[in-house]
């Protein structure tokens, strides 16, 4: 059976208390982080993407709209494709060294080019 009748709560069917309120962590929004606080990781990926080459921004901690708008500016400066897809910030092509400049440039001092 497919994945659509599957419980938001996570088995709980009902619940007798009455000041019982759901709070599913996906749908909590993130706190962000200052430019100067975020520890990014600039890596290369080509598994799972039929031997392609992305690279992958790992750690940046905020929220879906922010991670978007990051992604975005990044994809047009470097001038390749991407973007954000499930949790994943994603540039197409090896742009690591251009991507760790832009993002220390932009006050992401704690950056740094993995693999």
């Amino acid at each position: 059976m497919g994945n659509k009748n599957k419980n938001k709560a996570g088995g709980l069917v009902y619940s007798t208390d009455p000041n019982f309120s759901y709070h599913d962590e996906a749908e909590m929004e993130t706190e962000s982080l200052a430019p100067e606080k975020q520890k990014i990781r600039v890596m290369l990926e080509r598994k799972g993407r039929g031997g392609k080459e992305v690279t992958l921004l790992e750690g940046f901690v905020g929220t879906d709209a922010e991670k978007e708008e990051l992604i975005k500016i990044l994809k047009s400066h470097i001038g390749t494709g991407g973007g954000y897809k499930e949790g994943e910030l994603i540039l197409q092509g090896d742009h690591r060294d251009k991507t760790v400049k832009f993002l220390i440039a932009k006050g992401y001092t704690n950056t740094k080019r993995g693999n």
